[in-house]
């Protein structure tokens, strides 16, 4: 398959992006720095309104309170709990505190801790309920009373930001007025601050709650639990679930919950079994959390401040305890319901594994048994269950994963690291969605650490992940800088350095992504990246043959490190880096070859532009201006933007170059060249004949100032540019014509110059006149006639298409328009010429006047809509033109790392709807096959006048081409319209325009990938070749390429214009015409491979090769002669046979050499007779005298042993390879045309089927006629 890369379908235009980028840092962390644990109790005495049971709950903070000194017990225990959670906190207990206490504990907790976050816990078990009007209660100093304080006094003496924790009963009344006098104290803070300019409001807001249950709602008094349940939740979590576990177990144990809670270990060590149990418990908490909450909430609450983290995450198991003893505790901001959250369930099965080892462990702990602990499979399983989503069709959905969090906590542990990040690899490779994700739930910092690891296993990976990341956030630039990071990348970029995988240069290739990403537009980047020796590794990796990826991100690295930063250049230049990437302007891969001009572009612009620097830049130039011939629009997109910057540079010596340009553009037009072979002496430029020396070559007198120079050659190449057959090639250029002919116009020879393009208009108009020649077309006029036999005259200055703001001048290719839309305006005139292409004097060979056709007018340009390029914009002409142009070629390049790579193509992938119309073509196409095979001894001997059907093409067909697969017949006219039809239903299906200028015609058609989905390949007389995407809807047709495949080409109805072949096996197309030279372009590097001599004076006519291997191949020549050439061999030695009979000097109309059936290889001459060739042989194998009329047009069937010939009297025969004559047909001609006697245009067989098309001059009808016996209706049918 060619033609279908993503070059193809964007030109490098990126796409926006189809996703907004979150913010996922944590901009305003907050420490929770100063903590005041309140606790009343007054043990004794109970308040008046909590009803208390016997027995009832009495362990608060785990302690029994009716020992002595209990509270104090009491409070240094839930100092220790809370510890735990944050050691770095400063805590300080009040117990049984008076409301003077309250007080001035608060204003003092808020001094200490400025304006970080303070948290408040207030255990009310020994004081009365909160009020419905949002107070809660302390002592007075005797204790003698219960005193109320107001939340809006606490509010005034806490301020923000605040986390409270309210473990008593009813306490949703204080939730339910905490905003109320929030939103009072603001209010008062606004009066406050409009009387008083000067005043500096009091912050109320930011803060958290966490309570214990609802409006109306006692806390559980059950005997078996703690008095402080909801606080033993929170600060305790592993004892208070496993605690419960024991209380919920349905089965008979033995087992206390007390003795449970004494699982062995520590929290913090991971591997004890309490450490354990607890990481499971964060990961399970974490997950919850993650797949409850709005991802803006979850980082608000669980990604800035680890005591508010765990205290909500343990929030979570209280909502799980409590709920069973009929509480529903509240949160600010509230958090769904999730007692009933699936994961609780594999919290269960991982406690229930713990504590079922438990009696061995108190044996180990008690009696020395030797007894290992075995581990929680937990994390193990949720790999599985994350690797599982992965392969499965939940990813492809984008459905986020549910394992997420508990793949960040596996980057904790060592055991599991590598294959937790292998599996974060696979999930971030599935687009920027998914890496979104991952940064949204804080992979960042774990990521961002392992870069300080020297693990060597871990490299690939944490490469893979890390251009993930950059490819959807550039903005860790700074995070690579701080603590080195970057180096890591370095330090695998050197070329000496190995790597633990296959493909270590792909991840060669990632770094070089890496540090550029680094570099780009962030020059603390391009600063530390230039103190190592990464740019020394990316031109060694210049020379890397293997790896096209590495090749072209070495270019763009260096690209990108020495983007306006003139230390850099310099020290390009001492490793002679503008040398080392010039190696590469001939890359087989275009993305190389487009990396490598926008490497020479970014390092255009050294400020102090001295002798030596002029000289480097000048030197760039002459090496990338080869490029203008690229057959990749990318490639010279790329090169127009270098051009851009270099105008920009040199901009007076390109005022020079086109004031010049002009002057030879008069002189073309006064003094045009004879035909004599000898103009090309003259080299870059032009002038009249009485400055030119004897030889040829121009006066050293008549120099101009930019005689020779690259700016003189750089112009006119930017003038070719300018007619370049791709529109966003051809846009760009226009761009950069017009800004400097506006600039020309405004500067001091703004008049001459203004001058001169008036008189070349004049002339113009005047040459174009002298022809007298009738007209239409949609510009209003009208394509030209020749009227005599002779070759036509010179061409009255070769002037471009360019659509240019400054003046109308229409340009003159063979008196016509080059077909720009009617809304654009007229083009300038630029003069680009042609190298003659015959030396010596006049031809030892004629042109047959059929090549002219004069019976008929051209047909008409520009009928219908011209295909452009998928990302295509019309230039916008409100603007001025602006230089530089901006390059989009690294944007583009980077949307390959946001691609999945990992997985199949939605082509491959089994299953998919591509995938099954693809097996349904291929099947379809073995069937085509299967039933067309048998037919050749039928074919061979029956009559071939049954006539399937006509069609008006409502156009002169003048090519016609049959898919082989689908029942498409492409037919174009003798101007620029290609017309699709679906020849079984006998309806145009789509009609477009090639966009060949007036003038030139459109000189043959391939399909190629005809086994899949097919493109349609045109070539025109003008030396284009374009191909078609959706040629066959006339809406979505886009051009995927556009190219001048044959350059020193003046487009010509008169000779053989051009002639190609398509070969699909080798993916090649071969290019041959009015030019010495034989042109191999490979379509996969689009660059032209070979040029093989043709060895001959004359044109050639005709093109045929093997397309069964693709290494020989067969030109027709103008001459009569007949050449066999083979690729394998040097371009001077290729020709391996010359059949040439000085007595038969006839133009070779046709040379075929079938696919199939026998694969003979016939010559038709235009004198009627067709040779078959063996080309072992010097002589032909049989000579057989068609017709005594002219032969105006022969084809061959691929398969059967058939051929057909066009003769000049309206007739189309058929005959087998023996020579015998199996039919004649005249193809019908509407009946009030009575051109009977017109010579045929036309020709084509179907590949496989019984099938000839054909049509004749002077008529819009194409006549189909099978062989098959069946009446036409049936047997179209029976296919």
């Amino acid at each position: 398959m060619y033609y279908t890369d993503k070059r193809h379908e964007t030109t490098g235009q990126p796409k926006s992006p189809g996703y907004e980028l979150e913010d996922w840092r944590t901009r305003d962390r907050l420490k929770t720095v100063s903590a005041a644990l309140a606790v009343c109790l007054n043990i004794g005495v109970e308040p008046p309104d909590q009803l208390k049971t016997n027995p009832g709950a009495k362990l608060e903070a785990w302690q029994d309170p009716f020992v002595p000194k209990a509270l104090e017990n009491i409070g240094r225990s839930l100092q220790a709990q809370y510890e735990n959670i944050s050691l770095r906190t400063r805590y300080k207990q009040y117990l049984d505190p008076s409301v003077e206490e309250t007080k001035k504990f608060c204003i003092s907790l808020r001094r200490s801790a400025k304006d970080e976050r303070v948290l408040l816990h207030y255990n009310g078990h020994g004081v009365p309920k909160p009020t419905a009007s949002g107070e809660i209660w302390v002592f007075n100093k005797n204790y003698t009373q219960y005193i109320p304080i107001s939340l809006y006094d606490l509010q005034h003496w806490l301020q923000a930001p605040t986390i409270f924790v309210w473990d008593c009963s009813e306490a949703g009344n204080i939730l339910n007025n905490y905003h109320r006098f929030v939103e009072k104290h603001e209010d008062e803070e606004e009066a406050a601050a409009s009387a008083d300019p000067n005043y500096e409001k009091t912050k109320y807001r930011s803060y958290l709650h966490l309570a214990a249950c609802a409006v109306k709602e006692n806390l559980p008094t059950n005997p078996q639990l703690p008095a402080d349940l909801f606080t033993a939740c929170l600060t305790t979590p592993i004892e208070m679930a496993l605690w419960f576990f024991v209380l919920q177990n349905p089965l008979k144990t033995n087992l206390t919950p007390e003795r449970a809670k004494k699982l062995p270990g520590r929290l913090q060590e991971r591997r004890t079994p309490l450490g354990e149990l607890n990481w499971v418990f964060t990961a399970i908490t974490d997950t919850i959390a993650w797949t409850s909450l709005p991802r803006q909430l979850f980082r608000k609450i669980f990604r800035q401040d680890l005591m508010v983290a765990a205290l909500f995450r343990n929030f979570i198991l209280a909502q799980r305890i409590m709920t069973v003893y009929g509480c529903h505790p509240q949160s600010y901001p509230g958090l769904p319901d999730t007692h009933q959250h699936p994961l609780w369930e594999s919290w269960d099965l991982a406690a229930d594994l713990a504590l079922a080892q438990l009696p061995m462990l108190e044996k180990k702990e008690n009696e020395g048994v030797d007894y290992e602990y075995q581990s929680s499979t937990f994390f193990t399983e949720q790999l599985t269950a994350f690797e599982v989503y992965l392969a499965r069709g939940d990813a492809n959905l984008q459905k986020p994963p549910e394992q997420l969090p508990v793949v960040l906590q596996v980057l904790l542990s060592q055991q599991h690291r590598v294959r937790a990040l292998i599996l974060l690899g696979r999930f971030l490779d599935l687009g920027p969605w998914a890496v979104q994700l991952a940064l949204s739930i804080g992979i960042f910092p774990y990521v961002l650490k392992l870069l300080q690891s020297a693990a060597a296993e871990l490299k690939p990976v944490m490469v893979f992940i890390w251009t993930r990341v950059l490819a959807v956030d550039i903005s860790c630039q700074p995070d690579l800088i701080k603590d080195s990071g970057y180096s890591y990348f370095a330090s695998i970029l050197k070329p000496s350095e190995g790597l633990p995988v296959a493909n270590s240069d792909e991840h060669k290739a990632m770094c070089a992504f890496v540090l550029a990403m680094l570099c780009k537009g962030y020059k603390p980047g391009q600063v530390v990246c230039n103190q190592t020796d990464i740019m020394s590794y990316c031109l060694a990796h210049l020379r890397n043959d293997d790896n096209v990826l590495l090749r072209q991100w070495a270019c763009l690295c260096i690209s990108q490190l020495w983007h306006d930063l003139p230390e850099a250049k310099w020290r390009g230049i001492r490793e002679n880096a503008p040398l080392k990437l010039s190696t590469l302007v001939k890359d087989p891969c275009c993305e190389v070859r487009a990396a490598v001009v926008h490497a020479m572009t970014t390092f255009l612009g050294i400020p102090d532009l001295t002798d030596e620097v002029a000289r480097i830049e000048e030197s760039i130039a002459w090496t990338l201006l080869d490029m203008t011939n690229d057959g990749s629009p990318l490639v010279r997109k790329e090169l127009l933007v270098f051009l851009s910057q270099f105008v920009l540079r040199y901009e007076s010596k390109f005022l020079v170059a086109a004031y010049e340009q002009l002057v030879e553009e008069r002189e073309y037009l006064l003094h045009p060249p004879k035909d004599d072979g000898s103009e090309h002496k003259m080299g870059l430029h032009y002038t009249s004949p009485e400055k030119r020396n004897s030889d040829g070559t121009i006066k050293a007198t008549a120099h101009g100032l930019s005689h020779n120079t690259v700016f003189a050659s750089c112009w006119k190449h930017i003038l070719i540019l300018n007619v370049d057959p791709h529109p966003e090639v051809q846009r760009d250029a226009t761009i950069i014509v017009d800004y400097v002919h506006n600039a020309l116009l405004t500067s001091s020879t703004g008049i001459y110059a203004q001058a001169l393009m008036e008189e070349i208009e004049k002339r113009a108009r005047k040459t174009r006149g002298h022809k007298k020649q009738p007209s239409t077309s949609r510009n209003g006029y009208m394509g030209a006639a020749v009227t005599e036999f002779a070759n036509p005259e010179p061409s009255p200055g070769l002037l471009k298409r360019t659509a240019s703001l400054l003046f109308q001048i229409p340009s003159t290719i063979w008196g016509g328009e080059n077909g720009s839309n009617p809304s654009t305006p007229m083009p300038s005139p630029s003069l680009t010429r042609t190298v003659s292409k015959k030396g010596g004097s006049a031809a030892d060979w004629a042109t047959p006047p059929e090549q002219k056709d004069l019976t008929a007018a051209y047909g008409q340009y520009n009928l219908a809509e011209e295909p452009v390029s998928g990302c295509f914009k019309e230039r916008s002409f409100s603007k001025p033109p602006m230089l530089p142009l901006k390059s989009t070629f690294l944007d583009w390049s980077v949307e390959y790392f946001r691609e999945p790579q990992m997985k199949p193509t939605e082509a491959e992938e089994p299953g998919s709807t591509e995938y099954n119309e693809r097996l349904w073509r291929r099947s379809r196409n073995e069937t085509i096959l299967r039933e067309t095979q048998p037919q050749k001894h039928f074919a061979g001997s029956h009559k071939w006048n049954n006539q399937l059907c006509i069609m008006n093409n409502s156009a002169q067909p003048a090519k016609m081409t049959f898919h082989q697969f689908e029942d498409h017949l492409a037919v174009a006219d003798d101007a620029n319209t290609v017309n699709i039809w679906d020849w079984k239903k006998q309806h145009r299906i789509s009609r477009f325009s090639n966009g060949n200028p007036e003038g030139s015609k459109i000189s043959d058609m391939k399909f190629i990938n005809e086994d899949d989905t097919a493109f349609l390949m045109t070539g025109s007389s003008d030396g284009v070749l374009r191909i078609y995407r959706n040629y066959e809807a006339e809406k979505t047709t886009e051009l995927a390429a556009a190219w001048r495949a044959l350059t020193h080409m003046v487009p010509s109805n008169v000779n053989s214009g051009m002639v190609f072949d398509w070969q699909q096996v080798t993916g090649k197309v071969l290019v041959a015409g009015d030019v010495r030279v034989i042109r191999v372009w490979a379509a996969a590097y689009e660059t032209c491979i070979m040029d093989i001599p043709a060895r001959s004076g004359s044109c050639v006519t005709s093109l045929t090769s093997d397309q069964m291997t693709g290494n020989i191949f067969v030109a027709g020549f103008g001459d009569g002669a007949v050449r066999v050439f083979d690729t394998r061999l040097r371009p001077q030695e290729s020709m391996v046979k010359k059949w040439k009979d000085d007595s038969d000097r006839q133009w070779i109309k046709s040379v075929h050499m079938q696919r199939g059936g026998q694969r003979e290889l016939l010559s038709a001459s235009r004198n009627g007779k067709v040779k078959l060739w063996d080309i072992r042989l010097d002589t032909p194998l049989k000579v057989f005298q068609t017709t005594r009329d002219t032969l105006r047009t022969a084809s061959t069937h691929e398969h059967l042993p058939v051929f057909s010939v066009g003769t000049s009297a309206h007739t189309v025969k058929v005959f087998n390879f023996d020579g015998k004559e199996l039919s004649r047909m005249e193809p019908y001609s509407s009946f009030l045309q009575q051109n009977r006697g017109t010579p045929i245009s036309t020709t084509a067989f179907h590949p496989h089927r019984m099938i000839l098309g054909c049509a004749a001059r002077g008529d819009h009808h194409v006549n189909l006629f099978t062989c098959a016996q069946e009446k036409p209706e049936a047997y179209l049918s029976s296919l």
